[in-house]
């Protein structure tokens, strides 16, 4: 079964939601003793899906992230949580134009507009 664009964009809007949530989760934990934040993969997932002709799945992975722990055992650094849920947002935001264009495309070949 081939991948089509759709499709593609479908497991970039759920990678790109995991990985807010994680974020949120990491930011909603920066304080909390023993705490190791969570990083969530997809990127190159979906490369090595879309590199054997689209026929693989694609799969979301998160881990455990591997930065040094602050005294209180938790790594979790607030700046660059803010900064990725920032990316995260603009690449949701681009991806969602992405897919309403798609859309866009197959309506107005059924006959609707492009409105």
């Amino acid at each position: 079964m081939t991948v089509g664009i759709i499709g593609i964009l479908q497991f970039a809007i759920d990678g790109v939601t995991a990985q807010q949530d994680a974020v949120a989760n990491n930011i909603a934990n920066w304080q909390t003793p023993g705490y190791t934040d969570t990083e969530v993969s997809f990127a190159s997932s979906l490369a090595d899906a879309l590199g054997a002709s689209g026929t693989q799945t694609a799969q979301l992975t998160s881990a455990s992230s591997v930065a040094a722990p602050a005294t209180n055992g938790n790594n979790v650094r607030l700046s660059d949580e803010i900064i990725v849920a920032q990316k995260d947002t603009l690449h949701y935001q681009t991806i969602t134009e992405s897919l309403n264009a798609q859309f866009r495309l197959i309506q107005g070949a059924s006959g609707g507009s492009y409105q």
